[in-house]
């Protein structure tokens, strides 16, 4: 308050009279204690958080580049965007369903049930995974002969870093359920990338090769430390917070909502790194390596959205628990606005500076400029929408989000298989950018047909919500 107090004094009158009306809001907003308001706090938090973590991201990501070259680089975006995406699908769910199940245990008063849930999720997420990893190395042993040498080691590595991956992203899920915004992200965003960039520098120093595997090691070492840290500081946290006693678990009405959960992010996160997967299928890693500097240079667009869907999911629950049909359609009309007139500035920014930031990697991968306005315009659409996914998802519509992500993927996979062969990088962005808008229209559709919500960027804000009952 007293910076913006400051800043205002300090404005000249014309100025000051013509910004009063931001300023106002954004005292409001810093200062309220209305769930709104609370809600947009933690999307400013995550907005705030998701700019560092795109500034670490895309240094390292250019650090990395040029201390590899565009082949070693490319292996290892392959591999890693392989582990994430593994990783993430070993929650089977459980890191968005904790957002849900947490506001309806404590909406009843069930304590128990909520301890029980904050261990069985780290339990199910660390099994799953390393299930997941045991059968790839079961693969690898008998089938790795098929595979090319160059990316060996680097999934064997991967494989061993799954199991924290999974368990960091159900712990994410956990401190967002408690509305601990800074707690769920940090670790992530922010911990982990500038630990991979540390150790890998120090590896450097210390002799290792400027090889897809030293950047693997790195990444290995960094995931440990930041997951069990971000694990202890939980762990005490929430024994604080909830204290000490009898843990009860509910399995089957977890699940029952979960796997669905599971399709829809699964499926969700498949269409949003598919792109870079099926070109490391297609082409080599030193395509890869473009390709990926391309997306990771236009994605700091998505940390606009990620921001607003890590704010939204909990209010959307709580809304959900309460029955609040009016407010949770007024607040789903605000998402949407909140999520594309940023994405709109930051991509417009990104696209007069994309040719510079991209030679910041290298010469070569300057050749990925026109797969950034291709990427953009899918993105762009999407936010037309907001998180609509999460959305639905919140107020017992998963299994519809299953459909409308599982059309999508099968689009996109037709998209890619026709596209990627014909027009190679401009293809696989073309297929990328076409599954996003077939994304964004399925759940505007959806949405205003089960809630009776409208989710567009330019729909005027309705005074009242939809009479259908959640």
């Amino acid at each position: 308050m007293a910076v913006i107090e400051t800043a205002e004094r300090l404005l000249p009158p014309g100025l000051r009279a013509r910004l009063f009306p931001l300023t106002q809001k954004l005292q409001s907003m810093l200062t309220s204690d209305s769930d709104t308001a609370q809600a947009q706090r933690r999307a400013l938090t995550a907005f705030v958080i998701r700019i560092a973590s795109a500034a670490i991201a895309f240094i390292s990501q250019i650090v990395l580049a040029r201390l590899m070259g565009e082949f070693e680089y490319g292996i290892f975006a392959f591999v890693w965007v392989l582990v994430i995406l593994a990783g993430n699908l070993s929650c089977l769910g459980f890191h968005t369903s904790i957002i849900r199940f947490l506001h309806q245990h404590m909406a009843e008063g069930d304590i128990n049930t909520v301890r029980g849930l904050n261990l069985a999720v780290r339990v199910i997420a660390i099994g799953s995974a390393s299930v997941v990893a045991a059968l790839g190395f079961l693969f690898l042993s008998i089938f790795g002969e098929t595979i090319e040498p160059y990316y060996l080691v680097p999934v064997t590595l991967a494989l061993f870093t799954m199991p924290m991956i999974a368990l960091g992203d159900v712990l994410d899920g956990t401190a967002r359920s408690n509305n601990w915004t800074a707690v769920a992200l940090t670790p992530t965003y922010l911990v982990r990338p500038t630990l991979i960039l540390v150790f890998m520098l120090i590896s450097l120093w210390l002799g290792a090769p400027h090889t897809a595997v030293t950047a693997m090691e790195a990444a290995l070492a960094a995931t440990y430390v930041t997951t069990l840290f971000q694990l202890l500081r939980l762990t005490f946290r929430l024994r604080t917070l909830y204290g000490r006693g009898e843990m009860r678990f509910a399995p089957r009405p977890w699940l029952r909502v979960s796997l669905p959960l599971f399709l829809v992010d699964g499926i969700g996160f498949l269409l949003t790194n598919a792109d870079v997967v099926v070109v490391g299928l297609y082409l080599p890693p030193d395509q890869v390596g473009i390709y990926y500097a391309a997306a990771k240079t236009i994605v700091l667009v998505q940390f606009v959205y990620f921001s607003i869907k890590a704010a939204a999911g909990p209010r959307f629950s709580a809304l959900m628990a309460e029955g609040d049909m009016a407010s949770l359609s007024a607040f789903a009309g605000q998402t949407v606005r909140w999520t594309f007139w940023p994405s709109l500035a930051v991509g417009l920014a990104a696209l007069a500076l994309g040719e510079l930031l991209l030679s910041l990697f290298g010469s070569a991968f300057t050749a990925g400029y026109p797969l950034m306005a291709i990427l953009f315009a899918g993105i762009l659409a999407k936010s037309l929408v907001g998180p609509g996914e999460v959305l639905l998802s919140m107020t017992g519509r998963q299994n519809l989000c299953v459909l409308v992500y599982a059309a999508t993927l099968l689009a996109s996979i037709g998209l890619y298989i026709v596209l990627i062969p014909r027009f190679g990088l401009t293809g696989a962005a073309m297929a990328a950018a076409l599954a996003m808008m077939i994304e964004a229209v399925l759940l505007h559709l959806v949405v205003r047909r089960t809630l009776g919500i409208v989710l567009f960027a330019f729909a005027s804000p309705s005074p009242s919500a939809s009479s259908r009952a959640l």
